[in-house]
């Protein structure tokens, strides 16, 4: 089992909290083709190694902060909030 520190409650089991996707993406403009939509609805990272995603304390204080997972291991590498550079990832 995952042990996610939550940037509010400090860490926690994984059954606590919901993944929430991919970390950091830019929504498309509103003048966006249908080709760009498609990209961002479709079109997702697959790295090996550090992965940035979005997590959401669900049997907690309910708040979305983002995680840093190693995706070959699963280890978590660090969180951090919402409005922290992830440099801040701890």
């Amino acid at each position: 089992m995952l042990q996610i520190r939550c940037p509010w409650c400090g860490p926690r089991d994984e059954p606590e909290f919901r993944y929430g996707g991919e970390a950091h993406l830019r929504f498309p403009g509103n003048e966006a083709d249908p080709a760009a939509w498609a990209r961002f609805l479709y079109y997702r990272d697959n790295p090996a190694g550090a992965y940035r995603e979005r997590w959401v304390h669900t049997a907690g204080c309910r708040q979305w902060f983002h995680v840093i997972r190693d995706t070959t291991s699963h280890r978590i590498l660090g969180s951090y909030r919402l409005d922290e550079p992830p440099e801040r990832a701890r």
